[in-house]
């Protein structure tokens, strides 16, 4: 899967460009390249790489930018769970389902990302839950920083869930993508028709500049959704930290009943 990941989008580039090599061979065989190399042709070149180029480095930091929510979403959903566990309160009930709405919200979280379906109606559902709770535990008289602070880390995962379902639900400005296909097509339609002698040195040109632009185009495209899941996509965000929750939310489980149980003994 590692090396799917790595090299996917160079292994469709380079299919796509040995494709492309057949009308350039038919073109080469019949004489019709007739588009000769001088200065105007290197400068359309390199403008149309500069171009593309440009687009890929504005995707590339909604991506980083994106990398981090997996581990800030782990974060807040963990400091929830712990914060329930430092309540003073007579009756235990109250904390514990809190923490058992948690985790229900985490295993939404993962299921949408798993299942490449942001579904925000679910997510917010799950957090309306997790408000509630914190309101009975207000009732019953926790101190207000800490509900203070329950509060500002459930608005922080709520932001984190909008910020998500924008970037799912829209693409990094059409007129860019357009901008970059058009380029790259028009570099490719040149090389076609551009007179490289000799034969296999034009060849390897034409592969190397034919595979580059079409890889980069590709990886912008996968890379406009970082949340996109599954063996058909090769840029995606690590979310590693909210699988290791889990066995973290039953590890800290088995922790407090052993915990009470303790308690009562001593009792």
């Amino acid at each position: 899967m590692n090396f799917k990941k790595k090299w996917g989008i160079m292994t469709k580039a380079v299919v796509l460009m040995l494709i492309l090599l057949i009308p350039r061979t038919i073109i080469d065989v019949f004489g019709l390249d007739i588009v000769p190399i001088n200065t105007i042709v290197g400068a359309f070149i390199t403008g149309a790489i500069f171009t593309i180029a440009i687009i890929f480095t504005g995707t590339f930091t909604d991506f980083k930018e994106s990398e981090k929510i997996g581990g800030e979403l782990a974060a807040a959903l963990k400091a929830l769970y712990n914060d329930s566990r430092v309540l003073l309160l007579a009756d235990e009930t109250p904390a514990v389902v809190f923490r058992t709405h948690v985790r229900d919200l985490h295993h939404t979280i993962y299921k949408c990302f798993m299942e490449n379906n942001w579904n925000l109606g679910d997510l917010n559902h799950d957090m309306n839950r997790i408000n509630n709770d914190i309101r009975t535990l207000s009732y019953a008289n926790v101190a207000p920083p800490l509900i203070a602070k329950l509060r500002n880390e459930l608005g922080a995962i709520d932001r984190m869930a909008n910020r998500i379902d924008v970037i799912i639900r829209t693409d990094f400005i059409p007129a860019a993508y357009a901008l970059a296909e058009v380029a790259t097509g028009g570099v490719i339609l040149l090389l076609l028709f551009i007179e490289m002698d000799p034969y296999f040195e034009g060849v390897i040109i034409f592969a190397v500049l034919a595979t580059m632009l079409i890889g980069l185009l590709l990886l912008i495209k996968d890379m406009d959704n970082p949340f996109e899941f599954g063996s058909h996509t090769y840029a995606d965000v690590d979310i590693e930290t909210l699988v290791y929750l889990e066995s973290y939310f039953d590890s800290q489980d088995v922790e407090m009943e052993q915990l009470n149980s303790e308690t009562i003994t001593g009792r």
